[in-house]
């Protein structure tokens, strides 16, 4: 993008007359709703596993088994795009509140499921459309509550606000992967293997309590002082100028997401299957899930540390040397899983397992999301943000499909294990040379920075600035 010809004056957000809980809640209200991504996503993981038990026919051999899990991305891509527009065009407290609505509402029908007179296929199906409609809500998340969530964080303290935007955001998505995978063990343990049919509708419908739990914190949320300066609410945006300005950073970003999105979904949706396929079938419920908690828990290390090391050295760098080294270990992973793939030696294998998915979320985990919100114009943000993560989620819905496939069609079961990891790796080490070569450098200011850059770029091409800014905020000054 061009650089301003100008600097234009805006004042500092961070120096505004409020106390460190009225900067720091509209943070954790915006961003801590996905906990319900990663809580949704995750357990339909162990649930496909539950189902796969008590239907071998109905459900393991037949198309059932991918739909209910790749269903609910298609879902999220939806909500996604429409509440980009939404979020921009509207609202960003009411589209967040809306998708809050349909998260709760959803994920209590999906809890009860039920075929018409009793019907499997029935059965499946319902749970199909509702995980769809589920996903409309867990996109809606995305630009509307990030989005928010990064524009809260200018009004924090210079120096501490990646770290932030990623405890509330990624962080959150991380925790509800590991309740996700804690839940159902501890279920089945609660419900034995005998009443597995309570057990997966226990699991779902735990999902209702973190949206309804966030409802009315969200519901006293004010817009975010930034969205109230710059937005084109009121007036008609110039989609041309902005797609001249911002493609190709896009379409970069866009690239980055999908290819994190197609491996860690993918991983995490079937870590219990692989799991159960080292242990072995004679092996307990109980011990597969739990055995997936323990690798979903080295998320955490990863994301939280990761989101300092975004304070440290740039969302840029850190999202590089992260997707890199994920990458090395894949392949180092991939290479000794005939040795690792035994009963005998499953602890080395989580451990190597969850050391790759912790440099995932280290690196673009943690910096995928902060560089969408955070590398264009508060104008257009909720819809630039909105296309990048629909483009990360097209990725997970394709890696649910594709893992299956490549697992398949492998000419033995070490390589139907190996392969992946070798898809992943190599992805991994490309999307490290995009981040690293053609994404920005993103500091402490650079929401307010791409806010004046934008504006004299506008100023440039002759639009008048003056009709940004929602119009009860134009009329205070």
């Amino acid at each position: 993008m061009d650089k301003p010809t100008e600097v234009l004056s805006v004042p500092a957000l961070d120096h505004t007359h409020k106390g460190r809980w009225e900067h720091l809640w509209p943070t954790i209200a915006c961003g801590a709703g996905l906990f319900s991504d990663g809580y949704l996503n995750g357990v339909i993981g162990s649930v496909n596993t539950i189902l796969s038990r008590l239907y071998p026919v109905d459900y393991k051999q037949s198309p059932a088994r991918q739909n209910v899990t790749a269903i609910t991305f298609a879902g999220t891509v939806l909500g996604q795009l429409v509440f980009g527009y939404l979020s921009d065009r509207w609202s960003r407290k009411w589209a967040l509140m809306l998708s809050t609505i349909i998260l709760i509402i959803f994920a209590a029908l999906a809890t009860g499921s039920y075929g018409a007179g009793g019907s499997i296929s029935g059965l499946f199906a319902a749970l199909t459309a509702y995980r769809f409609l589920l996903g409309i809500g867990i996109g809606g998340e995305y630009p509307a509550g990030s989005v928010a969530c990064a524009e809260s964080t200018s009004e924090l303290k210079s120096g501490t606000r990646n770290r932030w935007f990623i405890l509330f955001t990624n962080v959150m998505i991380d925790i509800g992967f590991v309740v996700s995978a804690l839940v159902p063990m501890i279920l089945v343990l609660i419900f034995t293997e005998d009443h597995l049919r309570a057990t997966w509708r226990v699991a779902l419908g735990l999902g209702v309590i973190p949206p309804l739990s966030l409802f009315y914190l969200r519901l006293k949320l004010q817009e975010p002082e930034e969205f109230k300066r710059e937005t084109m609410r009121d007036t008609k945006t110039p989609y041309l100028l902005v797609l001249r300005c911002y493609g190709l950073r896009l379409l970069v970003v866009s690239t980055i997401w999908f290819i994190y999105d197609f491996s860690a979904y993918s991983f995490g949706i079937y870590s219990s299957d692989i799991i159960a396929v080292v242990l072995g079938d004679s092996a307990p419920l109980w011990k597969t899930f739990g055995w997936n908690v323990i690798i979903v828990v080295f998320y955490l290390p990863g994301a939280i540390g990761g989101s300092f090391l975004s304070d440290w050295i740039g969302p840029r760098k850190a999202l590089a040397y992260g997707v890199f080294a994920q990458g090395i270990v894949g392949f180092v992973m991939a290479g000794a899983y005939p040795q690792l793939a035994t009963p005998a030696n499953i602890a080395g294998f989580v451990v190597i397992y969850g050391i790759f998915l912790s440099l995932g979320e280290l690196g673009p985990g943690d910096n995928i999301g902060l560089v969408a919100s955070k590398t264009s114009a508060t104008a257009i943000r909720g819809q630039y943000y909105g296309v990048a993560a629909a483009v990360g989620k097209i990725g997970a819905f394709v890696g649910t499909y594709v893992f299956p496939i490549i697992e398949n069609n492998a000419p033995n079961p070490t390589r139907s294990a190996q392969d992946p990891f070798f898809v992943s790796s190599a992805l991994c080490i490309f999307s490290a040379f995009l981040a690293y070569f053609l994404l920005p450098e993103i500091g402490q200011e650079t929401i307010t920075e791409e806010d004046v850059k934008f504006r004299a770029y506008l100023e440039r091409q002759g639009w008048d600035t003056r009709q940004l800014g929602a119009k009860e905020f134009r009329e205070e000054q």
